[in-house]
């Protein structure tokens, strides 16, 4: 870890101690248990004597500000731990943490009169803490467990300038604006609904927009050689405890008992291709055997961790299985590799990285077919030179797997598609081919998912575009606005034409003048308008209006076609 991200995990750490000598001397009643710094800040965990709400917060934040003032150094000391039992003799969670670290003396910070159980790792003095803001207030458990005690927690940023701290806020706002659930609703593109809690609700715009990124996949698989396939969403729960998953995922799977037999909602659309390509005898002159699938999948995630089409209940993935013989096995992953640049780039996505997740705790096969798989994985990512880091005990119970990490243009990180090699299925569902000496061989799988979730893919361009689509996805591509109603013949003229050739065009119809009609099509972010005004319907030209506001006059039909040929798909 560097000095600069030790420097500000003891910031943090810090503002964390600052935040429980505030609340301890405005609550003296409240118990203290932990307050970590986090990636993004700090928070403390705390059971009050009532409730905090959030217009407690500027009053905890005045008296923070008070102590920083005051700028009380801070110490750190080892004390005994049956000192440290007497100091907290009145708060069973410290007594607690205070019987669980080993050896005979515990970690004391100190600040002024406040003292917390501490390992330590602070800056100087509270007067370092002043450019901090506390964010809100929220449920959380002791340890984390459910089944323990409620407390609250109370949440925070710290930064070491007033700089850095308007440039945070300015970022919170920036995301405010442009998250894919207020897009959504602005741009009439999906909505969700009491009647389907996380299932969400594709309106004509927004099912238009996940056509086209279908189509899309659908054109990059062509040129790969993948052939289309489609299996039942409902299957037996024979299928699903044959190929693993119900053992896995039998709590996040839905199930229907149909003439006295159980079934499931497919979680994923491995087993069905899997029983596609069992149809019949398999030939080694069919391998490498893609089979893609855009299979719509239900899982039951918990209230609480749904989020917009980030996080649903119902998703489509662009899945693939490509089946293929071991000596293929590196020279696929290296495809698909190369289509993930492809595709990405194509979204203006271009920092692109790569993790390996390798064996979790529980998982099926033997150690030597993980260390081939996860070989296998490694050798593409480094002849493809991308780079690459190791996730440790992260892959899938049946295979490890690389995850395709993307960085979008307000700087956040998604993690999107993903790389799965298995050897596991084809040896619980016996698939193999013949080799071209007549023997049976068993093949390996290659799990392939690009978008990953088409809903979550959606929301995460929409954000990165910040709702500006680009002309190719955006699904009204092109507005056609008139000065006056004398040049509407014209205007529904070019309309019919390009609405023929499969552009996504509106004609405004509105008496608006041409102002307001600019400013509609801005606000639905239509990436091109076309200006007709007395002089363009004279010469059968369009003025070209893009929605940053720069334009192109008196263009030529024939070059308005080549420009939209351009920018399609």
């Amino acid at each position: 870890m560097s000095n600069q991200s030790n420097d500000l995990n003891a910031l943090r750490h810090s503002a964390a101690h600052l935040l429980a000598h505030a609340v301890s001397e405005i609550y003296p009643t409240t118990l203290l248990t932990i307050g970590p710094a986090t990636p993004e800040g700090f928070f403390y965990d705390m059971l009050p004597e009532k409730n905090f709400k959030e217009e407690d917060l500027p009053l905890i934040t005045a008296r923070m500000q008070e102590i920083v003032t005051k700028n009380y150094p801070l110490e750190h000391t080892q004390i005994p731990k049956e000192t440290a039992r007497k100091l907290f003799a009145k708060n069973p969670f410290k007594l607690e943490l205070i019987e669980q670290i080993p050896g005979d003396t515990v970690g004391l910070a100190t600040q002024g009169d406040f003292y917390d159980l501490c390992r330590g790792g602070h800056i100087a003095s509270t007067g370092l803490l002043g450019h901090f803001k506390l964010q809100s207030i929220s449920g959380s458990y002791w340890r984390a467990d459910r089944n323990n005690q409620p407390l609250q927690r109370i949440s925070g940023v710290v930064f070491f300038t007033q700089q850095e701290l308007e440039a945070y806020e300015k970022h919170q706002l920036e995301l405010h604006l442009y998250d894919h659930r207020r897009l959504g609703k602005q741009l009439d593109l999906f909505s969700f609904h009491d009647e389907g809690v996380g299932f969400p609700f594709f309106h004509p715009k927004g099912k238009t927009v996940i056509n086209v990124l279908t189509a899309y996949m659908r054109k990059l698989q062509e040129k790969n050689d993948y052939q289309e396939i489609s299996t039942p969403t409902m299957l037996s729960d024979e299928l699903w405890r044959k190929s693993g998953h119900y053992e896995f995922y039998h709590d996040k799977m839905y199930f229907s008992v149909i003439d006295e037999k159980s079934y499931a909602i497919k979680p994923m659309n491995c087993p069905g291709s899997i029983l596609v390509y069992k149809t019949r005898p398999r030939s080694y002159r069919e391998l490498p055997l893609k089979l893609s699938e855009y299979g719509h999948c239900h899982r039951h995630e918990l209230s609480g961790v749904l989020h917009g089409l980030m996080r649903v209940r119902a998703f489509t993935q662009d899945d693939a299985h490509i089946y293929c013989a071991p000596e293929q096995l590196e020279h696929e992953i290296l495809t698909i590799i190369t289509m993930v640049f492809k595709m990405l780039s194509k979204f203006d996505l271009h920092d692109i990285r790569f993790a390996i997740s390798t064996r979790p705790e529980k998982y099926m096969g033997s150690d030597i077919l993980w260390e081939n798989a996860t070989k296998a994985l490694t050798d593409a990512l480094e002849k493809s030179n991308a780079q690459y880091t190791v996730k440790a005990g992260e892959g899938a119970f049946y295979g490890p797997k690389i995850e395709v990490v993307i960085q979008d243009s307000m700087g956040r990180s998604w993690q999107c598609g993903t790389i799965q090699v298995d050897f596991f299925q084809p040896q619980n569902f016996d698939l193999s081919y013949v080799t071209a000496q007549g023997t049976k061989q068993r093949p390996v799988i290659i799990h392939q998912a690009i978008f990953g979730s088409l809903e979550r893919f959606f929301a995460i361009i929409l954000e990165h575009y910040k709702g500006n689509l680009p002309f190719w996805l955006a699904p009204v591509q092109i507005k056609i606005l008139t000065v006056t109603d004398a040049q509407k013949p014209y205007a529904t003229q070019l309309y019919h034409t390009l609405k023929k050739t499969g552009v996504r065009v509106e004609l405004d119809s509105s008496s608006d003048p041409l102002s307001g009609q600019i400013k509609t099509a801005q606000q639905d972010r239509i990436p091109w308008m076309l200006i007709i005004g007395k002089k363009e319907a004279e010469s059968q030209t369009v003025t070209v209006r893009y929605h940053d506001g720069k334009q192109e006059p008196a263009v030529l039909l024939e070059n308005l076609y080549k420009k939209i040929q351009e920018s399609s798909l």
